[in-house]
């Protein structure tokens, strides 16, 4: 499915930040099993990631609305965002299947938690954890596209991963037109560290981050 276009001049930039080493693990072979049997759960967490996904870059333009550039790119990732939620969603109708609440993961809290209250490390640390959430739902989606039996969500994962690596790569883009290289990659590395121990205990639910 396309997506929203993003910035063209931005698109070259992103194809180079999208090879940077965002995790510090793989996923683990417990998570795509249980993952596997369950997939109607997992679609339902998706829909949802899809949705706090928009939400995030939304709420960084409201966190900084004097930023016209962080407008310009999030705008779009955010209406990218809900189309993808959109598709999910639509989905899960066709299968009988509703949207509904599930209990979160403690991923995407653990997660805040590491992010400085000051700035303007805030806003480092603000895109590095969206952008690391994006590059683990990338490289699950991968792993699901490769491995479901299911040929419909094979296809559903497989053609939503060039819109994931995309969105790290913005991500990253964010970072190194503020600060210089060698402090983003330190903080990205020390969160990635974090990033791969809050997963190192499997949630008991299926979840796209548990």
């Amino acid at each position: 499915m396309s997506g929203a276009s993003m910035p063209v001049a931005a698109e070259a930039p992103v194809a180079a930040a999208a090879r940077v080493r965002w995790l510090a693990t793989p996923s683990s072979a417990a998570w795509l099993e249980q993952a596997l049997a369950h997939p109607e759960l997992l679609l339902i967490d998706h829909a949802h990631c899809e949705r706090k996904a928009a939400g995030a870059a939304l709420q960084l333009m409201f966190r900084y609305p004097s930023d016209g550039e962080l407008a310009a790119v999030l705008s779009p990732l955010a209406r990218e965002e809900l189309e993808h939620f959109e598709r999910v969603q639509a989905l899960l109708e066709r299968r009988g299947t509703g949207l509904r609440a599930l209990a979160a993961p403690p991923y995407g809290a653990a997660l805040a938690a590491l992010v400085r209250r000051q700035e303007p490390e805030r806003m480092l640390d603000s895109f590095l954890v969206a952008g690391l959430i994006e590059a683990r739902s990338h490289e699950r989606m991968a792993l699901l596209a490769a491995h479901s039996p299911d040929a419909e969500l094979r296809d559903l994962y497989a053609d939503l991963l060039a819109s994931e690596a995309r969105h790290f790569g913005l991500y990253w883009l964010l970072c190194e037109r503020r600060w210089p290289r060698p402090v983003v990659t330190d903080r990205l590395t020390a969160l990635a560290a974090s990033e791969a121990e809050i997963l190192s205990s499997l949630h008991p639910q299926p979840r796209m981050h548990s």
